[in-house]
């Protein structure tokens, strides 16, 4: 298992620029993000993790663009500018407040199947996000309950999830819903750079 985290262990660990480590970034990297906003510290506390935010990591060859297939808050699932984060976060001319980190698959995933699960999230661009879900997530640790069904929305945890099960990669899955956190807890994910 991922040893548990901190938010000061999170703050020591020194970031590195994005031109930097570009090149290195592949499809089916995981970007864990440690938020400052009012709803990134509420997934914080509710879920009892740094993490508030997760997507995988898409890099169009063709395009030669690095992306990030994510759920977002009031958005949904969307495909976005890895670069954007880091320097017009929701197009406000200011980076992404919070930290963020590259995670990869240790050993890593055949590059096939990183494929596979991005083309499932693909499939499931504009679905809406479940802007609920945090909340049943906190009742059903409170009172602990597995979560009943699947709907169509998603929160971006769920999504990852979703897009690996479906190439073939399976996460721990503690029946209530999956976190950042339960992504992170695999003992294959590995961090590899804290990025700004």
């Amino acid at each position: 298992m991922a040893a548990p985290l901190t938010v000061p262990e999170l703050t020591s660990r020194p970031p590195v620029s994005y031109d930097e480590i570009r090149d290195t970034l592949r499809t089916g990297d995981i970007v864990f993000c440690s938020g400052t906003y009012f709803f990134s510290k509420a997934i914080r506390m509710f879920t009892k993790s740094v993490w508030s935010h997760v997507g995988i990591i898409y890099r169009d060859e063709f395009l030669d663009r690095i992306f990030i297939l994510e759920s977002e808050t009031m958005i949904g699932v969307r495909l976005a500018p890895l670069s954007k984060y880091l320097k017009d976060y929701h197009g406000r001319r200011k980076p992404y407040r919070g930290r963020m980190f590259v995670a990869r698959i240790d050993p890593e995933v055949p590059l096939e199947v990183s494929k596979k699960a991005i083309s499932f999230g693909m499939d499931q661009l504009t679905k809406p996000y479940d802007n609920w879900e945090i909340l049943r997530i906190a009742v059903r640790i409170a009172f602990g309950l597995g979560r009943k069904s699947r709907d169509r929305k998603y929160i971006c945890s769920e999504l990852v999830y979703e897009a690996f099960h479906k190439a073939g990669v399976e996460f721990p899955y503690h029946n209530r819903s999956i976190s950042p956190d339960d992504l992170w807890v695999d003992p294959r994910v590995k961090i590899r750079f804290r990025i700004h």
